[in-house]
C-alpha cells in the first residue's frame, strides 16, 4: 500500500510540474535560439527537469562516475545498456549536451514530449525501415552540427536486466561520421523501476558509469556489427563487475 501511494505521488508530481517546467522550456528556447543553434542551454535545463523527479525520491540512492572522462566540445555516439524507463531520467543526471534518439510514441506526451520536440530530439518508429531512415538522416546532421548522440542499442529495455543484442545504427553512424564511441553502464534501474510498472519498489542503488571513450581508430577497421559486439561486450563485462560491486555493499 504504502509503495502504491509513493508511485501515486511521484506520477502526481510529474504532472503537476511538468506544464509550468514545458513554459520555463519554452521561453528559454525562444530567447537562446538566435546564439544556441545547437539548443545546449535547453538540453542543460532539461537535464535540470528531469534531475528534480530524482532528487525528490530518496530512496534512489544515484552513483555517477566518470564525467571526467567526457572530453568538453567533443562529438560522441554515446551507447548504454537499457534497463527501465528510468534509464533516460539517470542518464540526465550526467548534465552534458547531447541529442536523444527515442521512440516516436514519447514525443507525443504532454509537455515532456513536447519538450523533445523543442530540444530537436530524434524519433524512431520501431521497424519502420523509412523512419530508421529518416533516424539516421538527422543524427548525422546533429553529429555534423557538434551535438552528440545518445542512443540505447538494445532497442528497447531488457525485462531481467541482462544485456540483449545490440541493433546497429549507432555503430553504423560512428563508423560513418568517423565519431568515437562513448559507452555508459547503467545498474540498477530494473530494481527501482522494473519493465511493465510504474510502482515504487523501496529504497535502491542506481549506479551510472561513464566509461573512456573508444576512438574511431580502434573500430575503423571493422564492421558495424564487429563494432556492436565488441560494445556489447564491454557494456556486459563492466555491468557485471558493477553488480557484484552493488550486491557487496
Amino acid at each position: 500500500m504504502l509503495n502504491r501511494s509513493v508511485s501515486a505521488f511521484f506520477l502526481f508530481f510529474i504532472a503537476l510540474t511538468s506544464s509550468f517546467l514545458y513554459l520555463m522550456a519554452l521561453l528559454l528556447r525562444i530567447i537562446s535560439y538566435p546564439f544556441d543553434r545547437r539548443l545546449r542551454l535547453l538540453h542543460l535545463f532539461t537535464c535540470f527537469w528531469a534531475s528534480i523527479y530524482t532528487w525528490v525520491m530518496p530512496a534512489w540512492r544515484i552513483r555517477i562516475e566518470g564525467r571526467e572522462n567526457v572530453r568538453k566540445n567533443s562529438v560522441y555516439m554515446i551507447v548504454s545498456n537499457h534497463q527501465s524507463q528510468m534509464d533516460i531520467l539517470v542518464a540526465f543526471r550526467l548534465f552534458f549536451h547531447y541529442k536523444w534518439v527515442s521512440k516516436a510514441e514519447m514525443f507525443r506526451v504532454p509537455f515532456i514530449g513536447w519538450n523533445m520536440i523543442l530540444n530537436r530530439y530524434v524519433k524512431l518508429k520501431r521497424g519502420d525501415k523509412e523512419s530508421v531512415d529518416q533516424m539516421l538522416r538527422h543524427c548525422s546532421i546533429h553529429l555534423r552540427e557538434g551535438s552528440s548522440i545518445f542512443m540505447f542499442p538494445e532497442g528497447t529495455r531488457s525485462p531481467d536486466g541482462e544485456v540483449k543484442s545490440f541493433k546497429l545504427g549507432a555503430f553504423e553512424m560512428a563508423l560513418k561520421e568517423k565519431v568515437p564511441i562513448l559507452p555508459i553502464v547503467i545498474s540498477g534501474t530494473n530494481k527501482a523501476l522494473p519493465k511493465y510498472s510504474m510502482n515504487f519498489t523501496g529504497v535502491q542503488k542506481i549506479y551510472i558509469k561513464i566509461y573512456e571513450e573508444i576512438p574511431y581508430s580502434v573500430f575503423k577497421g571493422l564492421s558495424a556489427a564487429d563494432t556492436a559486439q565488441m560494445v556489447r561486450q564491454f557494456i556486459m563485462e563492466k555491468l557485471k563487475v558493477m553488480n557484484e560491486y552493488t550486491l557487496s555493499r
